[in-house]
């Protein structure tokens, strides 16, 4: 399961990441998400491990403060969410240009 990590200290690095969540079941990987251009850290990441496991590490971490700043910690969505956002396609139906 990919968890999101949220509002994560700009200092934390992908090791400290993975620390933080390893206290919780066996983490599989962890990664920080880094600006292109600024190579710095954009303050959110990803951590994959078993179901059980992240399950756990959610409840265990979510609104929980590290470094000064409070973690949002849940699962990831997809990027096809299936939220209905259709990148503006619809708008033209119907018209007979």
């Amino acid at each position: 399961m990919k968890i999101y990590v949220g509002n994560l200290p700009f200092g934390m690095d992908d090791g400290a990441l993975e620390e933080l969540f390893k206290e919780h079941g066996e983490v599989h990987s962890a990664q920080i998400v880094m600006d292109r251009d600024t190579g710095r850290s954009r303050g959110f990441g990803f951590v994959e491990m078993d179901k059980n496991d992240a399950t756990k590490a959610i409840e265990a971490l979510n609104e929980t403060e590290v470094g000064g700043r409070t973690l949002t910690v849940n699962e990831a969505r997809s990027k096809g969410r299936g939220d209905g956002g259709g990148g503006g396609r619809g708008g033209g139906r119907g018209r007979n240009w």
